[in-house]
This record gives structure tokens, C-alpha cells and sequence, in this order.
């Protein structure tokens, strides 16, 4: 791991992987700063973090980081915030807001804070920050655009409203009868200044420049007093970690297992990377089908059971949907490139020794096919049937159209015709050598009749 950035609403992944090689982890909050400084980056850049509804990131654990060696640069938000704090311990703060905080113009933190959307829909800006709103009516002011006394009125109205509710078109409605607001307005849209995206631009300049010359700078080692909470944050994330690894550890006794789950997980990896280079993650309504078909799967129908799952599964409601995400991103990552699958497909199939067992059969099938009537619905559903739960012994899935282009088909018309050709050679040749799990062949070694 070369650097680590963690930013949200401030600037969309692909614009900082532009600028710089970094892996780009979410908004820092309490813990995240020491996991981080445990794999040894080269740096850390802060720019956005959560400032409520979660623990913020301690002081104490970018003070670790940089004893160990990393330099830890700030800008724009939450980085701005601890730079101005810890600069005097070695923290590189970036830009103008940093300046300001740490000449004291600035004091409040609601003066960076913003609303954004969930992760899942990229951590986008809802509202917009006071710093931002004051870097826009400065240039409005020096461009002749609002008078004096205006600037002042917009300034006060927006700092007195809470940071969810600062945006531009609210604020607008109550000051438009201000000297100058109306033209103002027009002036907006092209001309507003985003004062913590112009500083965390310059952080990765500033961090790319040290990087590729090889001047990052080094910090002043300054030993991090080994207090009561700051050993049990430690303690608790350190846990976490031995956890982990023994679970893998265990996975690795089963390599059947391991080696499936291991193919997952790559393809998890690959579907991310390409996500954040896209900047496209899953929307709340991909989100709600994953957790549909997850809650279905697992039996848990009610909220309780759901908790309790959860809690088992040492997962809280954040991670949750992190894990749905994760699976509607490879889910998307399969589907566009199922088109390109087949040689790959039917390379691997010969690799494991199942291609001759598969193309024997698709060759009996084709030479026992005979012309049929047209089948009707009532056949259809009973072959359907048939197929799903005695075949691969399943519920019907609720959405056969999305069943099927999971499969690489166009749609429910041609998984139709495929089971419909599967149902007529099983019944004919007793099924007796349909390729499927140990349970199904075992199920189908007796004929099979037409009762569903």
C-alpha cells in the first residue's frame, strides 16, 4: 500500500486516484488512522471525516502514525481540523482553510460540515459548506456583484442555520429581495466557489510532488503517552485483527472452501477497484434487492431476527450494507461481462476434466430432440416447477428474467426453452446422468415422472 487518502463528499474517488496512486477508504473516523498506520503507507492524507453519529479520529492515533515514521498530511475538512490542532507535533496541513483554523479565523467545525448521501450512493454533498458559501460571496463581493451590506446579510443567515440546511437555493429564497441577491443568483451556478475541494486538490498535488521526488517529510518523533483509552482502542482493534486471521485460518483447513471463497473474493476486489476508477457504486434500490433476496435466503423475515444475525455475524448495520454493496458490485461486474464469458467458460470446464461429461450430453440431448407442439402455460409452469425444486431442489426465483441474465441468457423466454429441452430428455432417458450436486444425482437416479 503505497498511500492512503480518506476522503467522501469533498471529492469523488476517480478524481483523487487521478492525481495520486492512493487506495481510497471512506470518511476517517475513530480507529481508522491506526488500521491504516499498522500496514505502513508511505502516507496518510485526511481530508474528510465524520463529526457525529460516530466516534471523530483521535489525535493520539495520527500521533502514532507519524511516530511510526508516516507522514500524515490534513485539508479541507476534518483533515483541516486536526492539522491546525497537530501541526506543532508534525501534522502537514494544506490550504486555505487550515491556514484559517489555525490562525483562529475559523473556530467552529460546522464551518466544513456538510450532509452527504450514504456510502452506497458515494458519499455525494447535500448541503454545502459555510466555507464554501463565504469564499463564494467574497468573490461575488470583489467582482461587484453584491454590495457590502448584502454579503454581510447572506453571510449571518447562513451561519445561523444548521450545516444540513445550507443550501443555496433556501438560502436564496429568504435573502432575493437583498440589493443585488437577484443578480447574484444568475451569477451562482457558474461562479460558486467550492473552497474544500480547491484545498484537497493542492493536498494531493503537494503529496504526489513529495512522492514521486522522494521528499516526503519526515515528523519529529514525539512518543504517544500510553494512557488507559488509548491502550483499549488498541486493544479492541488489535482483537479484531488476531479474529480475523484465526477465522481465515480455520477457512484454510477446508481448501474446498477456501479455494471457492478465495475466487470470490478476488473478483470482489476487481469489482471495487473498478467501481471507485468508474465512480459508480450500487444504488438504494440495488442495495434493497440485495438485502430482499439476502434476508430471504437466510430466513430472517423479521427486524429481531435480523439484529440478532447481525450481531452473530459481528456486523453492525454500516458493515451490513458494506457487504451488500460488495455483492451488487461483483453481481454488476458479471453482468457486463457475461457476453465474454463463454471461451473462458469452456476453457475452465476442460481445465477441470468436465468438458467431456458436458459435451457428450449436450450432443445426446440434441440427437434425442424431437419437434413439439407448442407447450402451454400450464406445462411451461410444470416444468418450471420441476426444474427449481425437484432438479436443483430451490424455491422458483421471484424474478426469472433476472435469473436468467445471471446465467448469460437474454431473458425468461430462453431459460424456458432450455428447461423445457432439459424436463423432455430427463423424462425420456430417466435422468440418470444429469451432471448436478451430489444431492440432485442422487435424487435422480430413480425415473423420473411428470408429477411436480
Amino acid at each position: 500500500m503505497t498511500v492512503v487518502v480518506f476522503v467522501g463528499p469533498t471529492l469523488p474517488a476517480h478524481e483523487v486516484t487521478a492525481q495520486l496512486n492512493a487506495a481510497i477508504l471512506p470518511p476517517v473516523q475513530q480507529g481508522d488512522v491506526y488500521r491504516a498506520a499498522k500496514d505502513q503507507p508511505h502516507a496518510i492524507g485526511i481530508i474528510d471525516g465524520f463529526f457525529e453519529g460516530v466516534p471523530s479520529v483521535w489525535h493520539k492515533e495520527i500521533l502514532w502514525a507519524m511516530e511510526q515514521g508516516i507522514p500524515v498530511f490534513g485539508s479541507a475538512s476534518m483533515g483541516a481540523l486536526r492539522a491546525a490542532e497537530l501541526v506543532d507535533f508534525g501534522m502537514i496541513g494544506v490550504g486555505g482553510i487550515f491556514e484559517d483554523y489555525l490562525s483562529g479565523v475559523l473556530q467552529d467545525d460546522d464551518e466544513v460540515a456538510v450532509l452527504h448521501s450514504p456510502a452506497e450512493l458515494g458519499y455525494q454533498p447535500l448541503s454545502t459548506p459555510m466555507v464554501s458559501i463565504r469564499a463564494t460571496v467574497k468573490n461575488a463581493q470583489a467582482q461587484g456583484i453584491l454590495p457590502a451590506e448584502s454579503a454581510a446579510e447572506i453571510l449571518e443567515y447562513a451561519k445561523s442555520r444548521h450545516y444540513r440546511h445550507r443550501i443555496w437555493q433556501d438560502i436564496g429564497q429568504e435573502v432575493n429581495k437583498l440589493p443585488g441577491v437577484e443578480a447574484f443568483l444568475d451569477w451562482l451556478p457558474k461562479n460558486q466557489v467550492d473552497a474544500k475541494a480547491d484545498d484537497a486538490r493542492t493536498m494531493l498535488a503537494l503529496m504526489a510532488d513529495c512522492l514521486s521526488q522522494g521528499t516526503l517529510p519526515s515528523n519529529p518523533v514525539t512518543r504517544t503517552e500510553p494512557t488507559l483509552v488509548w491502550k483499549q482502542l488498541r486493544n479492541r482493534i488489535d482483537s479484531d485483527v488476531v479474529k480475523n486471521n484465526a477465522v481465515i485460518d480455520e477457512l484454510r483447513l477446508d481448501p474446498q472452501l477456501y479455494s471457492e471463497l478465495r475466487d470470490r473474493a478476488v473478483l470482489s476486489v476487481i469489482a471495487q477497484e473498478e467501481a471507485t476508477v468508474q465512480d459508480q457504486q450500487p444504488d438504494r434500490e440495488t442495495l434493497i434487492r440485495q438485502m430482499t433476496g439476502h434476508r430471504a435466503k437466510a430466513g430472517l423475515s423479521h427486524k429481531a431476527h435480523l439484529m440478532e444475525w447481525l450481531d452473530s455475524n459481528d456486523l453492525n448495520l454500516a458493515g451490513y450494507e458494506d457487504m451488500l454493496a460488495d455483492a451488487a458490485r461483483i453481481d454488476a461486474a458479471v453482468a457486463e461481462r457475461l457476453r465474454q464469458l463463454d471461451g473462458p467458460l469452456l476453457a475452465e470446464l476442460k481445465r477441470t476434466g468436465k468438458y467431456v461429461e458436458l459435451r457428450d450430453r449436450a450432443v445426446a440431448k440434441s440427437n434425442a430432440a424431437v419437434v413439439n407442439g407448442p407447450v402451454s402455460g400450464a406445462d411451461r409452469l410444470r416444468m418450471v416447477l420441476w426444474y427449481f425444486e425437484k432438479s436443483l431442489d430451490q424455491d422458483v426465483p421471484d424474478n426469472l428474467d433476472s435469473y436468467a441474465t445471471s446465467l448469460g441468457l437474454p431473458g425468461r423466454a430462453e431459460l424456458g426453452e432450455l428447461i423445457e429441452a432439459e424436463f423432455l430428455f430427463c423424462h425420456r432417458s430417466a435422468c440418470t446422468d444429469v451432471p448436478k450436486s451430489k444431492v440432485a444425482s442422487a435424487r435422480h437416479e430413480g425415473s423420473i415422472d411428470e408429477r411436480t
